[in-house]
């Protein structure tokens, strides 16, 4: 009987890893890249392109193959801080505040962040990258109020301000307590880096929440201070990889040398699809997806998430998580309250990266939004009354227009592609996937929300009412 029992145990021992005690309140450091799909991460099966920092994260973490997020910078961006989906949020359409104004802007007032959370819940926060969801002339504290304690921002494109334009060399940041300026001579990508390790540095010994939101790969086409004599479009954009790749390796040894690596939390991925670029990946030539909801370049991004010790090594999920699950996991992880009266749409994965299980929290995921958004009556509107979608559940996904209506169903995990459209087929299987995830869209409001925010004082500057940069309405997927 006991040695019959000592070898149960030693079974379970043998099938289930044993990961460490999680860290109270472990450190998180949540690294995003602009603008870039899979095809382009070699972990993820992009081929003539090699990222071994980011693979070395795969390989000794957890690789996600069904993280969605949403097809644009706004809805994605304020998705995340909020843990909403856009229809609830109301950021559904791209609205680049420094560019456009019209008194629009992310407004922590009325929208939870995950930052505010962490902070309240005793971490030192710090951001660095790309905001863009605030003019830092208007709003000097908006970083501050969205729960950062500390930040070192490209601006985003100033209207009627030149200098602000640049993000890479010469970049035009602004940094707490110095304000905004031009740094000439310099390569932005390395000031935010190294201003997120100089942070770790000082606050090694405290809880930290660490947010880059990385401006590389986004276009302009750049050389970096690796290439800088490069003038081929495709290798610059290899290059612009290749660098975004090396930053990453950076902080990583930057958390190694603090001693706190294996109390650091990371999660890479990315804000949407590529934009304008392709490459061979999976042995297909893939479109970059930025904009799209298309799955393998538009919604379904690199998402890795790594801790030695905590997070189990070298797994590969095919669990279904989407950005709005951002806030919850990080408020689970770091303890965390989130406040009354305000709906989160995500669910916590937290004890899935943390070993506890080997099955997410979702049974579906979503994306939406994308184009510009309107400005009417003298606020940001989303375009259309109800903007097209995409769900999808382990083995289907369903594509919604702007009519509410089902158009294209896809058994995702045989046709990753989506080269077989099943929405007329009478497979009984298939007709109870479309009756599922239909009933699952029935349930969102008819109508998508408006941006909440309190306006902003009127600026010359101001995008007048239409449509932003003169472009259309955005059409009816």
């Amino acid at each position: 009987m006991l040695r019959s029992l000592l070898s149960l145990i030693v079974l379970l021992l043998l099938v289930q890893p044993v990961f460490a005690a999680t860290p109270p309140q472990p450190n998180i450091l949540f690294i995003m890249v602009d603008d870039l799909g899979k095809e382009w991460v070699s972990c993820y099966g992009a081929e003539g392109i090699q990222t071994p920092a980011i693979d070395g994260l795969a390989a000794t973490g957890m690789k996600f193959n069904n993280a969605w997020c949403m097809p644009q910078c706004t809805p994605t961006r304020v998705t995340l801080l909020t843990g909403q989906y856009p229809f609830r949020h109301g950021w559904t359409n791209h609205w680049d505040v420094p560019r456009w104004g019209a008194g629009a802007h992310f407004d922590p007032q009325l929208n939870t962040t995950y930052a505010n959370v962490l902070r309240d819940a005793g971490y030192k926060t710090c951001a660095a990258g790309k905001w863009q969801i605030d003019d830092f002339r208007v709003e000097p504290n908006a970083m501050d109020e969205a729960g950062f304690d500390d930040w070192c921002m490209w601006t985003g494109y100033e209207a009627q301000n030149p200098p602000s334009a640049e993000r890479y060399w010469d970049p035009y940041i602004n940094i707490k307590g110095k304000g905004s300026k031009t740094y000439a001579g310099q390569f932005g990508p390395d000031i935010y880096c190294d201003y997120l390790i100089d942070f770790i540095g000082k606050h090694k010994d405290e809880r930290m929440l660490l947010y880059y939101p990385m401006v590389l790969t986004h276009s302009p086409l750049t050389t970096t201070p690796d290439n800088k004599d490069e003038t081929d479009k495709r290798r610059l954009f290899a290059g612009m990889v290749r660098y975004t790749d090396k930053l990453v390796g950076k902080l990583v040894a930057a958390l190694d040398k603090a001693g706190i690596r294996e109390k650091t939390i990371i999660v890479f991925t990315t804000d949407n699809g590529t934009g304008g670029q392709r490459n061979q990946r999976l042995g297909h030539l893939v479109r970059g997806g930025k904009t799209k909801m298309s799955e393998q370049n538009g919604t379904a991004m690199p998402f890795i998430v790594n801790c030695p010790g905590i997070v189990p090594e070298g797994v590969t999920t095919n669990a279904l998580v989407d950005f709005t699950d951002i806030l919850p996991t990080f408020a689970e992880l770091g303890g965390g309250t989130l406040p009354a009266g305000r709906v989160v749409d995500g669910k916590s994965f937290a004890p899935l990266i943390l070993g506890q299980t080997r099955k997410g929290p979702r049974e579906w995921i979503l994306s939406m939004g994308g184009g510009p958004a309107a400005l009417r009556n003298g606020r940001v509107q989303p375009a259309l009354k109800y903007d097209d979608r995409v769900i999808r559940d382990k083995d289907y996904k369903l594509w919604i227009n702007a009519n509410r209506k089902p158009i294209k169903l896809y058994q995702i995990s045989g046709d990753q592609w989506e080269e077989r459209n099943l929405i007329d087929s009478n497979d009984p299987d298939t007709r109870a996937a479309l009756k599922r995830l239909t009933a699952i869209a029935a349930e969102f409001p008819a109508k998508d929300g408006a941006p909440i925010y309190k306006k902003n004082p009127p600026q010359k500057w101001d995008q007048k009412p239409g449509i932003p940069g003169g472009g259309k309405k955005k059409k009816k997927r």
